[in-house]
């Protein structure tokens, strides 16, 4: 499983950065515009995938374990709100991103298979206590990171921006055989 995590966190890397990219020939009002999505806009999305990382980043951050790649998460302030606007422009938003991309790339790397078959406990934002499978609830952040970018792909490809080829596929290393 370990190494599974280790690709999704280079393929989440390599498609925030293609994302950010290719939405950055858009003025900060066509970013800022309201297209219907659930979290608005362009970026509104962006800022909400950014915050759900820095919400689920932090509850692995205070896991036992005390994972040191994650002392930048650490030190951010908590989101109040899944819908926040951390960033209000681009620029900012674009340089938190990288830096949470790094964390989670460090993150992968430095958690073992026994933590990934162990138990994360945290309390939601409403306060409430849970407890499940550390590997599942990676599982859950990185699905959440897909599927607001599928999102944001969506928004941009329907105002002309082309984000080109987004398959996993292309991250997965050939096999020798």
């Amino acid at each position: 499983m370990k190494s599974n995590f280790e690709l999704m966190a280079a393929y989440n890397q390599s498609m925030n950065q293609r994302l950010f990219e290719s939405a950055s020939v858009l003025s900060l009002s066509e970013l800022e515009k309201d297209r219907g999505a659930f979290f608005r806009s362009i970026m509104g999305t962006l800022n909400h995938i950014l915050v759900g990382d820095t919400i689920w980043l932090k509850r692995f951050a205070d896991h036992k374990t005390g994972f040191n790649s994650l002392e930048y998460v650490r030190n951010l302030p908590s989101p109040n709100a899944l819908d926040e606007t951390l960033y209000s422009t681009f620029g900012p938003l674009q340089e938190a991103r990288s830096k949470m991309d790094n964390a989670f790339l460090n993150f992968t790397s430095e958690i073992t298979e026994s933590d990934l078959s162990g138990i994360l406990e945290y309390k939601n934002t409403k306060g409430l206590h849970f407890a499940k499978n550390f590997g599942q609830i990676l599982q859950h952040v990185v699905n959440h990171q897909t599927h607001h970018r599928g999102q944001v792909t969506t928004l941009l490809t329907q105002v002309g921006v082309d984000v080109g080829v987004t398959d996993l596929l292309l991250s997965i290393p050939d096999a020798k055989v």
